[in-house]
Order: structure tokens, then sequence, then C-alpha cells
């Protein structure tokens, strides 16, 4: 029972993007590893600009540049 997590800022994705990256995760698993699809959980965690950092520096200051 495999349960992956997908880590995205918080940029406005849409339900369709979401569902999108759900069923291209889940499919992914079910070719690679045989996983059943109705098995596999997928988590999209939506991480706020100012709670992530990138290249020594959070996201929310490299958009002020």
């Amino acid at each position: 029972m495999p349960c992956i997590t997908i880590q995205i800022t918080r940029e406005k994705a849409t339900i369709e993007q979401k569902q999108k990256l759900v069923s291209g995760v889940t499919k992914l698993m079910q070719e690679v590893l045989g996983k059943d699809p109705k098995t596999t959980f997928v988590i999209i965690e939506e991480v706020e600009n100012e709670n992530w950092g990138m290249g020594g520096e959070l996201v929310c200051e490299g958009l002020k540049s």
C-alpha cells in the first residue's frame, strides 16, 4: 500500500492539475512497481512560499526581486 506525498508551493494549482498529478503518479507506480492503483495513496501538500527555501533563501524573498 504505497503512499506518495507531493509537495508544491501554494501557487494556485488547479483541481485539474492536481488530478493529473494524482493520476500520473498512480499510473507510474503501477507501471514501474506493479502497485495496485486501488491501494495507492497520493497526498498533495501545498506549502506557503514563506516555508519553502531554495538556493539558500526563502522562495518568498526570491519573488521580491
